[in-house]
């Protein structure tokens, strides 16, 4: 059958799915799973033979919202945050994954941007970074503990400080977006600009390992997730700029709910950063191969939570009927 045919063919049952379950009207069991089983044989048959096509891309989101919903009506035992963190978001997230990876492109550039313009430019750094911070830093370099500027602060004060630091950043980054994205894309650009120059300068003082192999340690998740909430602010601007099929007030309204749930989705990951950052990064005598595991631990688990399990919870969602499960 041809796509135009399969469209036309089911057209007004999809719509009809689709107001249905994201108007959030309550459904009996029964026929939300019938919903379900309906649209997964959509998807199946789309998947197959129109793999790259919207229709099927169409049917995913369909599907993702079916399942969703199948899950906000059985009885849970266990807490409700706790299944937002550990089904309802990363089930969802999978369809802003390539702004995800638009928002890293874009800070990774930026960043680059950075370090060349710090080493084109000596005068660059002081811009940015400021005189008082280069300077201190020079006197900790000076004094042979280039990193002591973590030290100078109470555990407990820098691990909240820093906290509520990132979480502020991370809201700022989503409420931008509502400036069709530029706002977003601007904010990552600086503190993108930020890294990059401060990477470069210690490489001008011949520290880059020494001050990678520490910043890193809290800076992998810190710097991770403020790309996550760069992804959220652009999924606001988006719903501004391309509305699709909805209206460009319901698209954001929808886009503003999508990007709240991928900022929520930030918080327990900056408390870790900021854990880090107040308890552990200042033990700057600790062995490399400690400082490489944690390094690695903590990119792993950002990839596991934000690309590999919404394609995993995506793939059981869509294999579920045929099992039965429901």
């Amino acid at each position: 059958m041809r796509e135009a045919a399969f469209v036309r063919q089911n057209k007004d049952k999809w719509v009809k799915y689709e107001s249905l379950l994201l108007n959030n009207r309550t459904l009996p069991p029964d026929r939300l799973s019938d919903i379900y089983v309906e649209i997964s044989d959509d998807l199946s048959y789309s998947k197959t033979f129109y793999p790259k096509s919207n229709t099927t891309k169409y049917l995913n989101g369909l599907a993702s919202a079916a399942h969703q919903q199948i899950y906000r009506t059985k009885k849970e035992s266990g807490n409700r945050l706790l299944n937002f963190f550990l089904k309802d978001f990363p089930a969802g997230f999978y369809k802003h994954q390539k702004l995800l990876l638009l928002s890293f492109l874009i800070f990774a550039g930026f960043s680059l941007i950075g370090a060349y313009s710090a080493f084109s430019d000596a005068a660059f750094v002081r811009s940015i970074l400021g005189d008082a911070y280069v300077n201190m830093t020079l006197d900790n370099i000076a004094n042979n503990d280039p990193m002591a500027v973590y030290k100078e602060m109470t555990e407990t004060d820098m691990f909240l400080g820093i906290t509520l630091n990132n979480i502020k950043v991370s809201l700022m980054a989503f409420s931008l977006g509502t400036l069709a994205g530029i706002g977003t894309i601007f904010m990552l650009m600086q503190n993108a600009i930020m890294l990059g120059s401060f990477q470069y300068f210690f490489y001008d003082q011949g520290l880059l390992w020494e001050s990678a192999r520490t910043i890193w340690i809290h800076g992998t998740i810190e710097i991770s997730v403020i790309i996550v909430a760069g992804c959220a602010g652009l999924v606001v601007g988006k719903s501004i700029l391309f509305p699709g099929t909805y209206s460009r007030l319901k698209s954001f309204s929808i886009g503003i709910k999508e990007g709240l749930k991928i900022v929520l989705s930030t918080i327990p990951f900056f408390i870790i950063a900021g854990f880090l950052e107040g308890f552990v990064t200042r033990i700057t005598s600790m062995p490399d191969p400690v400082a490489i595991m944690i390094i690695i631990s903590s990119l792993l688990l950002i990839l596991f939570y934000y690309v590999y399990y919404p394609l995993y919870l995506l793939k059981r969602t869509t294999h579920e009927p045929r099992n039965n499960s429901i």
